[in-house]
């Protein structure tokens, strides 16, 4: 009799025990852990706000010539030659390609210098203009012309870029510039007073560099002075007061732009004014936008 009132009140108490259970909690999704499997997000950017403290990435425009004619040229250019440009110029018939774009660092400068900038590539935008370049023979180096079609298309391309990235006339140069003795490009024959007549770089003005030849053939400079003022040109230059290999090459890569009559690498007195003239910001001139009157140029760096 106990036991039968035991057994009852221990089903009771399971009973209500059961009755006060409470419902399965869900188990809650796993956590994704962080990693190249967790969902991608995109960050959220607000655009509402620009800086006045900036300029263009590109600071120089380098031109070039390719040394091969324009299908071999495309072809170095776009392929794997480890090579490129941001445009190219053919010469027939005469366009400009888009090969690069401008945000982007094409490969043309390799090792450069100008005005203690190196590594260009990534401060520049490179023009390669189709020309053959030079051919050495029994009368010396003779080097191609440019069509003067072609010519009038670098000279609205160099316009177009300079004007879109606010370029300092003084930095657009050769590639022989930054890279003079390794490079000639665009040697002698490329025409930089058309671009000087079209007010996209400074030139020498004319009537005080005959002033300054006299001076130089009475009194002559020393090497040294020639090479203090290559390099306030810009120009990566020894300093050795001799006239060394590598000053002959900056002075005959000088010679190609402002006296291409004669590019020996000689420093006669002719030269030794123009380098005088050029390495003097305020003796400089630049044409107006829509003549050919000029005017000082006075901005360096």
């Amino acid at each position: 009799m106990k036991s039968t009132s035991l057994v009852a009140a221990v089903l009771a108490l399971l009973l209500s025990a059961c009755a006060s259970v409470p419902s399965p909690v869900p188990t809650p999704a796993p956590v994704m852990a962080a990693g190249p499997a967790a969902a991608v997000r995109a960050p959220n950017i607000d655009r509402s706000y620009t800086s006045q403290n900036q300029d263009s990435r590109a600071l120089y425009i380098v031109l070039h010539y390719t040394v091969l004619d324009w299908e071999k040229s495309l072809k170095v250019l776009t392929t794997g030659g480890q090579v490129s440009a941001h445009y190219l110029v053919r010469d027939n018939p005469v366009a400009s390609y888009a090969l690069v774009d401008e945000n982007r660092r094409s490969w043309h400068a390799g090792a450069s210098f100008w005005a203690g900038n190196t590594n260009l590539n990534s401060a520049s935008i490179g023009i390669e203009i189709v020309n053959a370049g030079y051919v050495d023979g029994p009368g010396g180096r003779v080097y191609a012309p440019f069509p003067q079609a072609q010519v009038d298309e670098v000279i609205a391309l160099v316009r177009d870029i300079q004007k879109r990235h606010n370029v300092k006339p003084e930095r657009i140069i050769g590639h022989a510039d930054i890279a003079p003795g390794r490079k000639q490009d665009p040697g002698p024959q490329f025409p930089w007073k058309q671009l000087a007549d079209a007010g996209l770089i400074p030139w020498p003005d004319g009537p005080l560099v005959m002033v300054k030849t006299l001076e130089h053939e009475v009194a002559p400079r020393d090497v040294a002075w020639l090479q203090e003022r290559l390099a306030r040109i810009g120009y990566n230059v020894s300093r050795s007061g001799q006239l060394d290999v590598m000053t002959k090459e900056v002075v005959a890569t000088f010679q190609m732009k402002y006296r291409p009559r004669d590019i020996s690498g000689t420093p006669d007195a002719e030269t030794a004014a123009l380098i005088e003239v050029a390495s003097t910001p305020s003796a400089m001139r630049v044409a107006g936008a829509t003549d050919t009157e000029t005017r000082p140029y006075t901005s360096r760096w």
